[in-house]
């Protein structure tokens, strides 16, 4: 497999696709590759999640998120009319259900008005009814460009744009690690190893392993935390129009569980969050001797159970108990119970990294080491933002590289 490129992806998530298109976007001429690991492009965070094309609503003004969400889920709605991807622009109501949960709903009003969220507003009891007949609440914050999606189906048209445009998608290719060097850097995969003048690492929930073998910190490192989705029986009448979710809390990193309509026409609730035993966690029975001791010998995982641990109890008692999930929803979508489940369930697995302190990491996060790029963080909203962070992940190339 010895070749020498001029860039060389890892990792065949969305962003991983998205990276290689920017790439091949600005330099038609060059020599890219894409390496993943499995024999499927968006086998892991890609292909498990809410399918959601978020707002840009919960994230502090300035920061990475709050600028490539709006800009990405443009784009990701141009990608799609462009390609004659699925989507529907359903849009998403965050209900407060009881007084004490209106501060938090201005400081999210606040936050999506300095993000420049489209058509976000504030709406009262009545209007909530008016969007979501079945639903209840104080007030709430209505988002109409909110989407829906399948961000798996989004990124196998990537890679087939790619194919065409002559990059080199390898798939079954694990990468082992990468030696960096002033003009060349060796990617060593089990099938051997790969030269490249630039590479960019979207290694997802292995991105902190790959980081460390290339001379990285290990600050910060990835926790996975899998999140649970139960589906409803499909009813004559729509149960929902769109997405509803609640007012979450502003310590955490995650929405709550929340009723998703998804573009396959199913509607679910969740997901969960609970810190789990191995990075690729899809059913609780999976275990990862090495995942697990990475997690617990890290000092910032045990800051965070000392911190949340009150929530962590809630998470495990909602992995246990179905009527404790179903009940989470049904504070805004009263009536609903266990008999409106269809029986069937999923999951995905988030990759959270986690600092040493105990910080539960909300933006995204790269670190740059000569000629090798690596994402270190790129939880939700990645695959919304996909494109701009694209953008935004070779910009920070090329400038190391000059």
């Amino acid at each position: 497999m010895q070749a020498q490129h001029d860039l060389v992806v890892v990792g065949a998530g969305i962003v991983g696709l998205a990276v290689a298109r920017e790439w091949i976007t600005r330099r038609p001429d060059d020599s890219v590759a894409v390496l993943e690991r499995e024999t499927a492009p968006a086998a892991h965070q890609t292909g498990h999640n809410s399918g959601v094309i978020h707002g840009g609503i919960y994230y502090q003004p300035g920061s990475l998120k709050a600028r490539l969400c709006v800009e990405g889920a443009r784009r990701m709605y141009d990608y799609c009319d462009h390609h004659g991807i699925p989507y529907r622009r359903c849009g998403k109501l965050i209900v407060a259900t009881d007084a004490g949960e209106l501060p938090r709903l201005d400081d999210l009003e606040a936050r999506g008005v300095a993000n420049a969220v489209p058509g976000l507003r504030r709406i009262d009891a009545g209007e909530i009814t008016e969007i979501e007949p079945n639903a209840v609440g104080r007030q709430a914050l209505h988002a109409p460009n909110t989407g829906i999606v399948d961000y798996g189906l989004v990124a196998r048209v990537i890679a087939g744009e790619l194919a065409a445009r002559g990059v080199d998608v390898r798939l079954g290719i694990g990468v082992e690690s990468i030696d960096t060097g002033s003009d060349t850097a060796v990617v060593h995969t089990g099938s051997g190893p790969v030269t490249a003048r630039t590479v960019i690492v979207c290694a997802g929930l292995w991105a902190d392993r790959l980081a460390r073998r290339a001379g990285a910190p290990r600050d910060p490192q990835i926790v996975p935390f899998r999140g649970a989705y139960l589906v409803l029986k499909p009813t004559p009448t729509p149960r929902i129009n769109g997405m509803i979710y609640p007012v979450p809390n502003p310590d955490l990193p995650f929405l709550g569980v929340h009723i998703t309509s998804h573009i396959n026409g199913e509607i679910t609730l969740g997901p969960t969050a609970m810190m789990v035993a191995a990075r690729d966690a899809y059913d609780l029975r999976r275990v990862s001797g090495r995942d697990a001791w990475e997690s617990l010998s890290w000092p910032g995982t045990w800051r965070v159970a000392r911190k949340y641990w009150r929530v962590g109890i809630d998470e495990m008692r909602m992995a246990a108990s179905r009527r404790a999930f179903v009940a989470a929803a049904a504070r805004y979508l009263p009536g609903l119970s266990l008999d409106d489940l269809e029986g069937t369930a999923h999951a995905g697995v988030r990759a959270q990294a986690v600092g040493r302190g105990g910080v539960l990491v909300d933006d995204f996060v790269f670190s740059q080491h000569n000629n090798v790029t690596h994402v270190r963080n790129a939880p939700s909203p990645a695959a919304t933002s996909a494109f701009a962070l694209a953008r935004e992940i070779v910009d920070r190339a090329e400038t190391e590289n000059r």
